[in-house]
């Protein structure tokens, strides 16, 4: 748990040094870890690229609700979302 504290806080200052429009950068105050098969990464590397116009279409909390479901992954609304 630490050791993702300190990622999170040293992304943030670095988001923030990378213009104006990231000043108020933050991460939210949970998260969620999902393993990658290597063999999709290239799928993987379009997603990101492409995830602001993705979240357009379908908003992060529906995309994550359909992989909970999907996987049949337990989850408790209180503590997903901030």
């Amino acid at each position: 748990m630490k050791l993702l504290e300190e990622v999170k806080k040293n992304s943030s200052k670095w988001m923030k040094t990378k213009g104006y429009k990231y000043q108020n950068f933050y991460w939210q105050d949970g998260y969620a870890a999902f393993s990658v098969d290597l063999t999709r990464m290239d799928g993987l590397v379009r997603y990101i690229e492409n995830q602001f116009q993705h979240h357009q279409e379908i908003s992060f909390q529906n995309e994550c609700r359909g992989i909970y479901k999907k996987y049949q992954m337990p989850y408790d609304e209180r503590y997903v979302w901030d």
